[in-house]
């Protein structure tokens, strides 16, 4: 089991490095009426300076993808530092799902929404490589790696603690089971109440709302008189 653990952690670091390089390959072919160019997907993400032919353009930013890197290398670094610290085993599998599923959403959807073509001119055509397909599988297979290892680690723990702890699975059902029992007490307002404290709210609003339409109207005639 042990060594299942040690497997799984490698493979997430593994994976995380993979998707990493890949944001180092083809994201984006870009077709314009000055040509066409691969991109790959630092250079989408950062806005190089980018020659194409005779002329230099200062590529836009493409925030989404952007993100997602970043995302790549912050769950890269917490991998690694996972071997030392075991409070990172939570983090690392939830930014490896949010990156994982956020790239899938790029990879899947048109080029042109997650693609920033600034200032390429009149362009006519955006085409994904496959390295924005890929680095959204490796991605999630990181993801699952991760989550496996917080399982498998989390059952070690409870197992060497012969019974003290409790596994991740049972900490969940319990916080559920104590979330019902919290709100079967909650003692909700009847019809009168919920009418009379909402009438007390709207004319609170209007109050507030008159007050601040006259202090701006009389600042603004203010202002007309001393400018005037």
């Amino acid at each position: 089991m042990k060594i299942l653990n040690r497997i799984c952690q490698v493979l997430g670091i593994a994976f995380s490095l993979c998707a990493l390089a890949l944001f180092f390959t083809k994201f984006a072919t870009i077709t314009f009426s000055g040509g066409s160019a691969d991109f790959v997907g630092a250079e989408l993400g950062f806005g190089i300076k980018k020659t194409i032919g005779d002329t230099a353009y200062d590529m836009a930013r493409s925030a989404d993808i952007l993100f997602c890197f970043f995302l790549t290398v912050f769950g890269f670094i917490l991998s690694i530092f996972s071997f030392k610290s075991k409070g990172l085993r939570y983090t690392v599998p939830a930014i490896g799902i949010i990156d994982g599923v956020y790239m899938l959403v790029i990879a899947l959807r048109k080029p042109n929404l997650f693609v920033d073509t600034r200032p390429l001119p009149d362009v006519t055509k955006v085409t994904y490589g496959k390295g924005v397909l890929l680095a959204a599988i490796a991605l999630l297979v990181f993801a699952v790696a991760a989550a496996a290892y917080l399982i498998i680690d989390d059952y070690l723990e409870v197992k060497a603690s012969k019974g003290a702890k409790r596994t991740i699975w049972r900490r969940i059902i319990a916080f559920f089971k104590d979330y019902k029992s919290e709100v079967k007490k909650i003692v909700w307002p009847g019809i009168k109440d919920v009418a009379k404290n909402t009438l007390i709210v709207l004319i609170m609003c209007l109050i507030v709302g008159a007050f601040i339409w006259l202090l701006d109207f009389g600042l603004g005639k203010l202002l007309e008189v001393i400018l005037g």
